[in-house]
């Protein structure tokens, strides 16, 4: 079972693939998408669109995991947030891939078992399940490798 993990953003979106098989887990890849802030809103949406697609032809991942929406004070990051996610959403649903979403408290309590968990201790254990020689950086790297790790954590799949 392969799965792209995505912590998504309009800045800098994190992506992550992980592999289970027969038991072990494994990273394939990780890294960030930033859309070059010059960009109009229409051409960041696009170049996250075309990026995930890109990743999504190279890895051929069964599942899409991503950071599902969540309370935010500033009505402007959100909508952001939601834009983002929209077309990272759009890039999985147009290979027929499914896509499963996570909110941020069940990932970190999946990961560290504390769903306040910060993000390096989030960072620590996905070094450590992982089995990588250094933490996975930057954060949002970390984060999208957290969301691959949830989703292979449920029992449902």
């Amino acid at each position: 079972m392969k799965v792209i993990g995505v912590d998504p953003g309009l800045n800098t979106t994190g992506f992550g693939v992980v592999e289970k098989d027969s038991g072990d887990l494994r990273s394939i890849c990780y890294g960030t998408i930033r859309p070059p802030a010059t960009l109009e809103l229409a051409e960041r949406l696009k170049h996250l669109y075309d990026e995930m697609t890109t990743l999504l032809q190279e890895y051929q991942p069964d599942i899409l995991s991503i950071e599902g929406t969540f309370f935010q004070k500033n009505f402007k990051s959100a909508l952001s947030l939601g834009q983002a996610r929209g077309a990272l959403l759009l890039a999985g649903a147009s290979f027929g891939i499914a896509c499963k979403e996570y909110s941020p408290r069940k990932v970190k309590s999946s990961i560290t078992g504390n769903g306040a968990a910060t993000k390096e201790q989030v960072q620590y254990m996905v070094q450590t399940i992982l089995n990588l020689p250094d933490p996975p950086t930057p954060l949002d790297a970390s984060d999208a490798l957290a969301l691959g790790l949830c989703y292979l954590n449920q029992p449902d799949w």
